[in-house]
């Protein structure tokens, strides 16, 4: 039976400008990612990959072309929708985990619900929401540092807690921008492992950008960035 796709992008361009010198980044790229299997997104450094995720993240626009979620275009939606959209429907995981150095680790998993509730809202149910946050932290294994500010983690441990952060809305996809580039080979191994748990026990759709080909072969779907254009390597469940 054919899985439906969650997220694609069709005939993105995408240039930036350095004084008065045009870079293009994207030159008409078609993509889609399907519900429950892990893509991946490969390519050197300046293939596109990173831009192209922001793009499908709605944290950039293209110059031209679309981008749709669950059938629906969201690149050009009001920035109210686009807002809910990473907040609610999506999760981002980055290289560099983007903490509040402020927020203990469980203060940080409780960012999104606290920004997407009013303060009645969010007061009336911070019970709730709490042990949710409590829940994703054990999740990925870190309970015991709730009370740990990111100056007091090791770079898995902040991962990981971005990890329970992207997970705290119940989104149905992860886009995760190389989660591991900034981790020792251990370490990345065990984030690895932690997402491939998500996507086995949960069905977690997740969008992989790495620059490692060995990370790669591991995925579902690999599309390999160069030059601004996609090459697709058919998915390991069609060739088995």
């Amino acid at each position: 039976m054919n899985q439906p796709t969650v997220l694609s992008a069709r005939g993105i361009y995408k240039s930036y400008h350095k004084d008065k010198i045009e870079v293009p980044v994207l030159r008409g790229v078609d993509v889609e990612m399907t519900a429950g299997l892990v893509t991946a997104l490969v390519g050197r450094s300046g293939s596109g990959k990173s831009t192209l995720m922001h793009l499908m993240a709605t944290l950039d626009q293209p110059d031209k072309g679309e981008v749709y979620f669950n059938g629906q275009r969201i690149d050009n939606a009001p920035r109210a929708r686009r807002d809910a959209y990473r907040n609610q429907d999506i999760g981002i995981i980055f290289q560099f985990y983007h903490l509040l150095p402020e927020l203990s680790a469980l203060e940080n998993v409780l960012a999104p619900t606290m920004i997407s509730r009013s303060v009645w809202n969010y007061f009336t149910h911070r019970k709730e929401v709490r042990l949710r946050a409590e829940a994703m932290l054990d999740r990925v294994g870190l309970l015991h540092r709730a009370k740990h500010k990111p100056s007091e983690m090791s770079g898995g441990e902040m991962q990981r807690t971005a990890i329970a952060r992207a997970l705290m809305t119940d989104p149905s996809l992860l886009l995760a921008d190389e989660p591991t580039g900034n981790l020792d080979t251990e370490t990345g191994q065990d984030i690895l492992k932690l997402l491939a748990q998500l996507n086995r026990d949960d069905g977690l759709t997740i969008v992989m950008i790495t620059h490692d080909d060995s990370i790669a072969a591991d995925a579902d779907i690999c599309h390999r960035m160069q030059d601004g254009m996609l090459e697709t390597t058919p998915p390991k469940l069609q060739a088995a």
